[in-house]
């Protein structure tokens, strides 16, 4: 089923979108509830067509890395269409209602993957992660309703015409707030991250493909499709807190990661600390910050995914989850060891591979953007300067916890197997965007190079 809704998204993509018109294609547009003047409306630009790429090649690639998953099989992979479904319901979307009932859609689906196909504090961790989401779905339907009924006779929740809008500038403010809380907590920012951990700790390997590639990506598109689109005013007042938050969430998360014995926590806090290069992209409000966001928000939803699917695989072989119960497991699993440190130096950002290539336009973004002083942009670029050296410190500090000395084991050799051919396959798919996005980025940049024109032209230099 993945396959070939994949198949179809891409003969969509190459032989029905036209990446140079910045225009809403492939528009469906059907009345829904009459009462409510609520339409079935969907469609997609160039800010929407690579996550929703992303999302059907990581769902497609994560359901291969349940294949192992036999208690109740079939109910997991509903489960995991079900959060398909939202996804592709919400980068499509272009009604703001639906937005929000898509945005809810994924939440069950990844309670229940969590509560009852994870690790020992699964109930714990599940019930922690929709706490927070919900909470921060509150905010998002006040929003919601306070932007379709401001002003008129008749609520209209249209992205077109909201987008035309203009409102008090205090109200403004009172809306980028509101829906701001909601996307921070799924992004997530820094101090509103503490769901992810947990969720990823306690998750099977493949949700967590799912929630690192994609789950958390969805904050960082409505930051940009709601926040800079309608309320560009509002967003160039707060445009320097985010890229405060930005940079001290990269050295937070960065340094916290460091101290995290548990595999998968690691690697969570990493993904926390990516994610601040994308706020950072956002809050220059340059074309070529806003593009390296973009960038990097594919770049690391395949990076995310493989990482989480490798610790898995992983996992299934030795039965640990810490890492100074680890060690030398390089010379047993070869395979695994090659495409973990290959992973590990796409995240740290090696040139030639895509997370290089999205830092670096973020950073460029930043030192041309004229909306800050000097003075403003060099403590941030420190910042950023430190987390990069940050991140090759606590990535290949795991990689020699994991792989190399010449620690004993207490688990049977039966599970010291290297890698099989389905973990192969899956971990080649997704190497070759990654090096191929970072050896030819401008393949995804015109996706979104005429869309995020438009956006910034309309919004913040007329």
């Amino acid at each position: 089923m993945c396959i070939l809704e994949l198949l179809l998204t891409t003969y969509a993509f190459c032989y029905h979108f036209q990446s140079d018109d910045p225009l809403i294609q492939l528009m469906e547009d059907y009345k829904w509830i009459h009462f409510l003047d609520f339409h079935w409306r969907l469609g997609i630009d160039g800010l929407s067509i690579g996550p929703i790429l992303l999302t059907g090649f990581i769902t497609t690639l994560a359901t291969l890395a349940a294949w192992p998953v036999t208690r109740d099989s079939r109910l997991f992979h509903f489960l995991m269409l079900a959060m398909y479904s939202g996804q592709i319901g919400l980068f499509s979307s272009r009604d703001l209602l639906l937005f929000f009932l898509m945005w809810e859609l994924e939440l069950i689906p990844v309670y229940l993957l969590v509560s009852m196909w994870g690790g020992k504090k699964r109930l714990y961790s599940a019930t922690k992660f929709i706490l927070y989401t919900a909470g921060g779905s509150v905010f998002l339907l006040m929003g919601v309703l306070g932007i379709g009924l401001y002003g008129s006779t008749e609520p209209t929740l249209n992205f077109e015409i909201l987008a035309n809008r203009s409102y008090p500038v205090n109200l403004e403010i009172l809306f980028y707030i509101g829906f701001f809380l909601a996307f921070a907590v799924k992004l997530p920012i820094t101090p509103l991250h503490i769901w992810l951990p947990d969720t990823h700790g306690e998750a099977h390997y493949s949700t967590c493909m799912l929630l690192a590639g994609i789950l958390l990506k969805m904050g960082a598109y409505g930051l940009v499709r709601i926040n800079m689109e309608l309320f560009p005013h509002a967003h160039s007042i707060f445009s320097p807190w985010l890229m405060v938050v930005g940079a001290m969430q990269i050295i937070y998360a960065a340094s916290t990661s460091l101290g995290q014995r548990n595999l998968k926590k690691r690697i969570a806090y990493s993904s926390v600390s990516h994610m601040g290069f994308i706020i950072i992209g956002i809050g220059s409000i340059t074309d070529m910050g806003l593009n390296g966001a973009l960038l990097q928000i594919i770049s690391h939803g395949f990076i995310g995914a493989a990482l989480f699917f490798l610790a898995g695989t992983t996992y299934d072989r030795i039965r640990l989850v810490y890492l100074d119960e680890m060690g030398g497991i390089g010379i047993p699993m070869p395979k695994i060891f090659t495409m973990f440190s290959s992973f590990s130096m796409a995240s740290l950002a090696l040139p030639g591979m895509s997370g290089f290539v999205a830092e670096l336009i973020v950073f460029f973004g930043l030192i041309t953007s004229p909306k800050y002083l000097l003075m403003t942009k060099l403590p941030i670029t420190f910042v950023m300067a430190i987390g990069m050296i940050l991140t090759p410190i606590y990535l290949l500090s795991m990689l020699r916890q994991m792989f190399y000395g010449y620690k004993i084991f207490n688990g049977p050799d039966s599970y010291f197997f290297d890698s099989g051919p389905r973990e192969l396959f899956l971990s080649v798919s997704i190497f070759l965007p990654v090096l191929g996005i970072g050896m030819y980025p401008d393949f995804v940049l015109s996706l979104s190079v005429e869309k995020v024109e438009v956006i910034l032209s309309n919004s913040f230099f007329r």
